[in-house]
């Protein structure tokens, strides 16, 4: 509607009534208006920081339920590491021995937990003629090699292990040293 026409509908008897007040009311209806249109802008805005804020969380919680899941059987492929070890010795001590057909079983054994722990996202680490680097590894001796270059690991104790690239055991390992320094 525009402003003429509603002034034509106005009754005439309130607009002798009030006269020159129906002017000034018409300007504080107008002001109300205002007012009304920018409460409403701010509530607009709160309302979308407030819907921007919860996607944020709702992104946050989904990422770290993700994380869990990840997590989730870390405790039982720690807990099954001691087992592998021991199966991998029994297979070292069964070839030493010529021990056939138990060597073939424990290598049975021994793939099937492998299989296991790889679809778990487990990577084994054998860092054997690679830098130390103490993030994956764990020194437990030393030895002088002048033809390694020195920090290089020697010799692996154990096996370390990873689950989706986070260090679950390091390897132990032994470094080199009195060799020439590392290049790089």
């Amino acid at each position: 509607m525009t402003a003429a026409r509603k002034r034509a509908e106005v009754d005439p008897e309130l607009s002798g009534d009030l006269g020159p007040e129906l002017e000034l009311r018409g300007d504080q209806l107008s002001a109300d208006l205002a007012e009304a249109r920018d409460e409403a802008a701010r509530n607009l805005e709160v309302a979308q920081r407030t819907q921007a804020e919860f996607e944020n969380y709702r992104k946050r919680v989904h990422r770290e339920q993700e994380e869990l899941l990840k997590r989730s059987g870390e405790r039982v492929v720690v807990s099954l590491l001691p087992a592998i070890d021991n199966l991998e010795r029994a297979i070292a001590h069964a070839a030493e021995s010529g021990e056939s057909q138990l060597l073939t079983g424990v290598e049975m054994v021994l793939s099937q937990l492998q299989d296991v722990m790889r679809k778990e996202g487990v990577t084994s680490i054998d860092p054997t003629g690679q830098v130390f680097d103490p993030t994956v590894h764990q020194a437990v001796g030393q030895r002088e090699d002048v033809d390694v270059a020195e920090g290089t690991v020697l010799e692996v104790y154990q096996k370390g292990y990873a689950i989706s690239e986070r260090v679950i055991r390091p390897a132990a390992v032994v470094v080199s040293f009195g060799g020439p320094a590392q290049e790089g």
